[in-house]
Parts: C-alpha cells; structure tokens; sequence
C-alpha cells in the first residue's frame, strides 16, 4: 500500500460533498500530535463501532492497536498522541461523504477516538471509516435514531449479554450483523474478570483475573479483536453499559463480591472499579458524558426513538446496596437497586413520557423467580428479588402513574425467559403492570440447552413466566404502533465454530393491553 495514494484516495472521495452543520469531537488530548505517523502494521486491528444515536449525530469509534494483546496493555503502541482522520458518508462508497474531520487518539485513553458527529438528518442511514499513517479503517455502518416528534411505524432492534471468551465462539454476533436493524442494545458483562482458560483453545489473556487497568486493557483488546465482534459492532449503533463481570462477579457499589472478599477495604475496590470503567470507557461507543471521573461512570440515560419508543438504560451496580445474606432481610424497606437519585430520574421519565412503548434497559432480572419446587421458596439475593422493596416502589409507580405499555428488556441470567410483571407475584390474579424479555448470553454457560432443570422449576413454581430456553443466542425486537413482537434466536453450539441459527420462541405483546399476549415455540 502507497500510504500517500491512500490519504489522496481517501480525502478525494468527500470532494464536493455538503459537510454537516456541526460536529463535536472529543479530543483525548491538548497535546502535540504526531504529524506524520507511520506504523509497521494495520492499527485498525480492533475494528470501528459507532453508539449512541441522536436523531442528529452519533459517536463513531475505533481504537488504535498494533498489538492488542501486549503484555504492558498499550496495544503495541508508541506513547505519542495520533492524528486519525474520519469521514461519515451518505453511501458504502463515499462519494457523498456529508462530514469529516481529525480526531487525536492519546495515550491517556488507551489511543482510542470517540467522534462525537452532530449535523446529521435523522433516521438516516451512514457509512463511516478513519484513516491514519496510511491505513484506513474497516467500513462501518450507523443510523440515526428518529426526532422525538417523528411518527415512526416501525423500530427493529436487537439485544444481548454475556460472552464469556474462553467459553464459546462468538457465532451469534455473526448471525446478528446480517441483520436489518436500528441498533443493537448490550446490557452488560462485555468483558468477564477472571483468569479462566476453558478447552475450546479461547483461553483468557492475562491468564489470571484483572486487577490493573494494563490487565483490564489486554482483556479487551482479546475480545474486540474476535472478527465476529467486529462485524456487529461495525454493522449498527450500540447502546452499552456495565454489569457486573465488567468489573468483579457480583461488586455492589463500593462493596467488592461479598462471597469471597467480604473484607476488602473499599478504596481497593475502588481503585479497581476506577480502572475497569476506564477500560470500558475506552472501549466502547460512549459519549464525553460517559467518560469515567475515577470510580465513577454516568451510564444511565434515556434515548427517545420518534413517538414510538423510549429507552431508559439504567444502572444496578453503581447505586446498590450490598447484596443481603438471607432471605428474610430481602424485604428491607431501605434497600435500593438503583439510589435515590436514579429512581427518581427512571420514575419521573416515565412519567413524563408520550411515546407508545416505554422500554427500560436493566441488567439483572426483575420478575419473582422462586428457585425451589414445592412449598419452600428461596431466590436469587443478586437479581431484583434481593431488592423486593425498591422493586414494589418501582411497580407502584408505573401503576399509579399510568405508564402504558412498560417493556423491561434484561440480561445476565444466561437464559431467556419473557415473563408478566405483576404488582403481586404471590397472587398470580393480581394485575399485569408490563412484560419483561430476559435474554440468554451470547457463549457464557457453554452450549446449554432448550431445557434445564431450572428452568423446569421456574416454570413449574412461576405462573408469571409465560417462556423459557437456556441456549446461547440473542434476542430481537419488531416495535410498531400496534404491537411488540420478541424472537429468541439461538445457536445450537458454542464450543466450535460455525453454528446456524434458530428461533426458539416469538413473543407477542398488543400495545395498550400490559403483559404477554401470544407465545409460539420452535415446537409449536
């Protein structure tokens, strides 16, 4: 490759084009930048993504790395601050390139760009690519989200959780790139923690848990090096936020995983939760507002889509309190799942909101999940039933406030359920308030099955609970005005490559009538 034929190539195909009316780029760093970088290598080994839509922009992102996987977690390269072009274009050839400019990739943030692009028509589709010291990135694709005033007839979306790397091949991603969507929401454990080295030759990189930000850097840099990965991120806009495996298996707060470190002071903690959100931040489609002040990353938001939908992510790990230790203190009237302030800002959005569907983001499951046959009952103390009160307070206000239409989409548990929410889980007559879709992981768990003892359980013990399947896979949303249609789409196999896809349940929901109105399954 000529890299001066390339920067011509690159730069020509924008000629003539009307540029966007404005565009935000975050600049890592004030500092100089290396004017002619040159580079042994591709650094556009972890591909491009782009997030957060806005009926007038998006964030376009890459990070550099010529060795993503380097021992001292720089990605391989030079502690300089690098000037990498970028163009956004009406067309996969870029011959209406519509924006365009140079963002710096620092040191400071691991040489990843996050290009905050404005100006942009809404409910449109873009292409984008960056280019620096002669190499030009992969090609991506984004969309718009709809101006919240819009009338919008039809949202497609998709979303998924848990891929864990030693555990399985990123087959499902694969499957989901080839769709025609939106945007795709990822509610967590993006990343797992520790130093597992499973059988499928996937084995995690630094073999050991990750303690540092160098440890967090390299983990990333092995899973945003999978190239099935690489093809959905490039392919849609995500909206991502943070679980627990992100950082530590079950951290609360600042309270670090109470089974097994129960006495860690937490400054440590902190410190580890600090670099984590640093990695993720720096890893990720987030804008400017996301980016972490030291322990502390701002990930819940809401994001209108036209009249249709709105979308409140939320955050469950930052602003709970620690997990209780028995089943009886689950019922404390003073616990929280979300703090104070963030379940003020979910119940007053939702209030306040003129959209048909009314969709949260949650990363744990809220629906009662009794674990035992019988007349006992013991449940999980990490999901929402160890919170049963902020839950009920959650509830009663979608009640009282008259939120039509109330969808909770949700990760983590490793299986898909779709379950009613009920204002009373112990009466299965009490009234219907909303529906929630659990989805399954993407490879965490192995190949699992379309049944399991469990999920005989809480179907047995669980009237609410409507569907269940605990393969691997993802799931996908049709919204229109009138209705609400989920499928679970699974891969028989994780443990080796190349495995078909197949759907194992659609769901339906009639808008204006709260709960799930039709189940079909593969052996229908």
């Amino acid at each position: 490759m000529n890299p001066r034929s390339d920067r011509r190539r690159f730069l020509a195909l924008g000629t003539g084009s009307a540029l966007a009316a404005a565009v935000g780029v975050h600049l890592a760093d004030p500092g100089r930048a290396w004017a002619k970088p040159q580079f042994p290598d591709d650094p556009f080994r972890l591909g491009v993504g782009s997030g957060e839509p806005y009926p007038d922009g998006v964030v376009l992102w890459t990070r550099l790395a010529l060795d993503p996987v380097s021992p001292d977690g720089t990605g391989g390269m030079p502690d300089r601050v690098i000037p990498v072009e970028w163009q956004v274009a009406e067309d996969d050839r870029f011959r209406r390139v519509v924006a365009r400019g140079t963002a710096k990739a620092s040191p400071a943030l691991n040489h990843s760009v996050h290009v905050e692009v404005t100006g942009l028509r809404a409910h449109r589709r873009y292409w984008y690519r960056f280019r620096t010291g002669g190499y030009t990135s992969p090609v991506g694709r984004t969309r718009t989200a709809p101006d919240p005033k819009a009338a919008v007839n039809r949202l497609d979306f998709a979303f998924a959780s848990c891929q864990n790397y030693y555990e399985g091949y990123y087959t499902a991603f694969s499957h989901l790139a080839a769709e025609d969507l939106d945007f795709v929401v990822h509610l967590g454990d993006y990343i797992y923690e520790g130093g597992g080295q499973g059988t499928i030759g996937r084995g995690h990189l630094p073999a050991v848990e990750t303690f540092s930000l160098a440890d967090y850097r390299i983990r990333f840099g092995q899973y945003k090096a999978d190239p099935e990965l690489q093809l959905a991120h490039a392919a849609f806009p995500w909206l991502v936020t943070v679980d627990d495996h992100d950082v530590e298996n079950n951290w609360a707060g600042s309270h670090s995983q109470p089974d097994t470190e129960p006495d860690q002071d937490p400054a440590i903690f902190l410190k580890r939760r600090a670099d984590a959100f640093q990695a993720f931040y720096e890893n990720q489609p987030l804008r400017l507002e996301s980016k972490p002040d030291g322990p502390d990353m701002k990930l819940f938001r809401r994001r209108p889509f036209g009249r249709l939908a709105s979308l409140h992510m939320v955050d469950t790990r930052q602003f709970r309190d620690v997990q209780p230790t028995a089943q009886d203190d689950r019922h404390d009237p003073e616990r929280t799942m979300l703090g104070a302030r963030q379940e003020r800002w979910l119940v007053d959005g939702l209030d306040r909101s003129r959209t048909t569907w009314n969709i949260v983001g949650n990363q744990v499951f809220m629906f009662q999940a009794d674990h035992t046959e019988g007349p006992d009952t013991r449940y999980g103390l990490d999901p929402w039933d160890g919170y049963t009160a902020a839950r009920q307070r959650l509830f009663n206000a979608v009640a009282d406030r008259g939120v039509d239409n109330f969808v909770v989409l949700t990760g983590d548990a490793h299986r898909g359920t779709a379950a009613d929410l009920k204002l009373d889980f112990d009466d299965p007559s009490s009234r219907t308030i909303g529906t929630e879709f659990l989805g399954s992981s993407i490879t965490s768990g192995r190949d699992g099955a379309a049944m399991d003892n469990l999920g005989r359980i809480w179907l047995a013990e669980n009237p609410h609970l409507k569907f269940h399947n605990a393969q691997r896979g993802y799931v996908s949303c049709s919204v229109t005005p009138d209705a609400w249609q989920t499928d679970y789409k699974v891969v028989p196999y994780v443990t080796r490559p190349g495995a078909p896809l197949e759907l194992a349940g659609r769901i339906h929901v009639e808008a204006g009538k709260a709960g799930i109105a039709g189940v079909e399954t593969a052996t229908d």
